[in-house]
């Protein structure tokens, strides 16, 4: 009789290094904001101090990565003329920075947003690597994607380029978020 796990072999997602290889090849210019999921966009400080762009999109929902009087200092009050719901995260562009605290509740976060039918805006200071870091951990949590799956999903719309220690964290989530998978499936076999 074959063992559960020959069935079910452990998921191993790709490497540091082979994730960077995979962003790096075939890149493409990036604009300031590309629309990277329906209705989700990533973008840089340019476009977040865009309040005509952000209208012209139909932006509902802002999710600041660089929030804070360090970094891209907007916050309610600047976006206080317009009908949008802002949410900051203060997260440094930094290999030791611990991003994964914020992973579940931004990605409730935007999943509420969507829900309700509107647009959210994902930024940081470049668009490439916290505000990319959220939005791959987004379509991992709620839609369910692999972090290859996720990353093959934003990569034609936008060039981002997480930090190998935001990389790392992304790899932790995918294999917990596995194992969770793992645990229901074997549950249905039992």
């Amino acid at each position: 009789l074959m063992s559960l796990t020959e069935l079910d072999p452990p998921y191993e997602p790709p490497s540091v290094s082979e994730l960077q290889e995979f962003l790096l090849a075939d890149r493409r210019p990036t604009g300031h904001v590309n629309q990277v999921w329906p209705n989700l966009y990533i973008g840089n400080e340019v476009a977040a101090r865009d309040k005509g762009t952000l209208h012209s999109l139909g932006i509902t929902h802002i999710v600041n990565a660089a929030h804070g009087s360090q970094h891209v200092n907007t916050g309610p009050r600047f976006y206080r003329d317009m009908t949008v719901d802002y949410y900051g995260v203060e997260a440094d562009d930094a290999i030791h920075f611990i991003l994964s605290p914020f992973f579940y509740p931004t990605a409730r976060y935007i999943r509420a947003a969507l829900a309700m039918g509107g647009r959210v805006f994902v930024h940081c200071l470049m668009g490439v690597s916290r505000s990319a870091t959220l939005v791959l951990a987004f379509l991992m949590i709620v839609e369910g994607l692999r972090l290859q799956e996720a990353v093959a999903a934003v990569r034609p719309h936008r060039d981002i380029s997480p930090n190998p220690g935001f990389l790392q964290q992304l790899r932790s989530l995918d294999m917990s978020l596995e194992r969770e998978r793992r645990r229901r499936r074997q549950a249905q076999t039992l």
